[in-house]
Order: C-alpha cells, then sequence, then structure tokens
C-alpha cells in the first residue's frame, strides 16, 4: 500500500458518498461502501468486512477492538474474503457485487492502491480509525437545517436505543446521555437536531481528523477538493479535476472509465452541488427552520479546518 487509506465519513446525507466518490476519481484509490451499515447490502458482507456489525453507528475503540483491528487492517490492505462471502451471500445481486469489489481489491492490491472507506456509520469511531488504522480521516457536516430537511423528505427517524445501549460509547461521549429524553419521540425534527448536535460536539474534539463543511465543498467544489487531495495525499491531476467539474455540474460521467455509480445501492449520482447546496432546506416550513436553529444552537455552519 503506497499511503495511508482514507475515511469519508459524517451522518447519512452529509455527503459522504459524493465525497467519496470525488476522491476517487483520481484513480489512486479503492471505494469501499459502508462496510458498517448494519443492512445488506452494502453491509453484512464479509468478503469486505470480516466483523459482525450489531448497531448503527457501531462504536470502536482500543476496550473493544479484538475482533475490529484485524477485520478492518484486512479490509484497508484489500484482502477479499472470497469463501467468507461465498458461505453466506448467494443472490446474484451478491455475487455481482462479489466479483465487483473482489476484482477491484485485487486490482488495487496489484496496482498499489488504497483503501477508501465511505462510512457515515464510523462517524462516532473517527478517532480509532485515525489512531489504530493510520486512516486520513475527513469528517463531513452538514448545516443542520439542509441535514434535517434531508431526512424528513426521506422519511428517515433515528432509534437512540441503539446509541444509549452502547455502553463504551456513552462512556467515551457522556453527551449521548442527552438524547435518552427523546427515546420513543415521534418528534422526527428534534430527535435529527439532537443526532447533529451530539455528533458535532464529539468531532469538534477527535484529534487527527479533518473535519470539513459539505456546503463549501458544494458551493465551491474544485478548490475543495483540491485541498482534500492534499490532506489524503493524493495527487491532483488534470483528470480528476475535469471528471469532478462534470460530476458537480450534473454533465453526466465524462470519458475514460471512471464509473460514478455501480452496484452499491447507496452511490452518489452526478449533480450540480451549487444546486443541491442551496435547495438544502426544501420541505421545511419557516417555523421548522427556526426551530431547528435554535434546537442545534448557535453555532450552525461549519467552517473547514
Amino acid at each position: 500500500m503506497s499511503g495511508p487509506p482514507v475515511l469519508v465519513t459524517g451522518l447519512p446525507r452529509s455527503g459522504t458518498s459524493w465525497t467519496g466518490k470525488m476522491l476517487a476519481a483520481g484513480g489512486e484509490l479503492v471505494y469501499v461502501n459502508e462496510p458498517l451499515n448494519p443492512q445488506h447490502p452494502p453491509g453484512r458482507c464479509p468478503g469486505v468486512l470480516r466483523a459482525r456489525v450489531s448497531h448503527r453507528f457501531q462504536y470502536i475503540c482500543d476496550d473493544n477492538s479484538a475482533a475490529w483491528l484485524p477485520a478492518f487492517r484486512a479490509t484497508v490492505a484489500l484482502r477479499y474474503g472470497w469463501a467468507a462471502e461465498l458461505r453466506v451471500n448467494r443472490t446474484p445481486y451478491d455475487l455481482a457485487r462479489m466479483v465487483r469489489y473482489g476484482a477491484a481489491f485485487t486490482l488495487g492490491q496489484l496496482t498499489g492502491r488504497r483503501a477508501l472507506l465511505d462510512d457515515p456509520f464510523a462517524v462516532l469511531s473517527s478517532a480509532w480509525f485515525a489512531e489504530r488504522l493510520g486512516c486520513r480521516v475527513i469528517a463531513l457536516v452538514r448545516d443542520p437545517v439542509a441535514f434535517v430537511a434531508s431526512w424528513q423528505r426521506l422519511g428517515w427517524t433515528i432509534y437512540f436505543h441503539e446509541l444509549l445501549e452502547q455502553p463504551l460509547l456513552v462512556r467515551d461521549h457522556p453527551e449521548v446521555l442527552r438524547l435518552r429524553a427523546l427515546v420513543g419521540s415521534q418528534d422526527r425534527v428534534a430527535k435529527a437536531a439532537a443526532l447533529w448536535r451530539v455528533t458535532r460536539t464529539i468531532l469538534s474534539r477527535v484529534p487527527g481528523i479533518l473535519v470539513t463543511s459539505y456546503d463549501d465543498l458544494a458551493a465551491d467544489p474544485v478548490p475543495g477538493f483540491r485541498d482534500l487531495y492534499g490532506y489524503a495525499g493524493l495527487r491532483w491531476s488534470p483528470a480528476a479535476e475535469r471528471r469532478i467539474v462534470q460530476a458537480c455540474t450534473g454533465g453526466g460521467p465524462p470519458a475514460g472509465g471512471f464509473a460514478w455509480s455501480g452496484l452499491s445501492r447507496t452511490a452518489y449520482r452526478p449533480m450540480d452541488s451549487r444546486l443541491a447546496a442551496r435547495s438544502g432546506s426544501r420541505g421545511l416550513t419557516e417555523a421548522e427552520i427556526a426551530r431547528v436553529r435554535e434546537l442545534t444552537g448557535p453555532e450552525t455552519t461549519t467552517v473547514r479546518a
């Protein structure tokens, strides 16, 4: 492996797939989609990650890493578990995904590429990925109004017991206990806002990671991604810039063999990133927007560090 692996994380709907695909546009990374997702697919694929994921936002630290560390070392070394995958996943989709990932891992090893993990479910464990796996961690934070609006449009909610039932997470990040008051609540706006605020607080004190504004990146993607390429130790090339420009203006896939999507069911699609950033609050009323601002506190934007 020619350099450190890369982890792109942040809460779901914060632009991790988009950012991961743009970083992979330079041709130096193998894109690995959500190994910690507890749903299959894209998670529960032992060929990619040989460890059992039991919770959304699985918390990993030194005290519980006996199984996680060897599993993720194999993943970032691009060692695909063919036999393990065949034992559990045999549908046509699973087999196609196995061939795709197995071939990508093998080619990546042969050509000296690095692993890029795109995983929003790793956001609360970003310190471990940086410290123990040596990942260059890019943590995306989206404007809270746009984040809540996106979850509302999709009908998503969060079940806080998945966080509160992880004792090590509560021990290391006691602000998670603030979420207990919303367990069982049907107020999806309040729950999404609370998740945003707690996650932002945790990320603000994690050393050795780069916390980046999705909204700033979407508004001006070329200089933003040039900076991220530098942070990740990637070569900024005319081909990468051309692909990023074309993808972020909604122009569709360019020539040259770069795939914007594939078999990943959470994959990014080409878009006009500036328009997407400007329309982020779509679907919320003015009263709901004001409420989200109040619930998430005075810091409602994130400055790229």
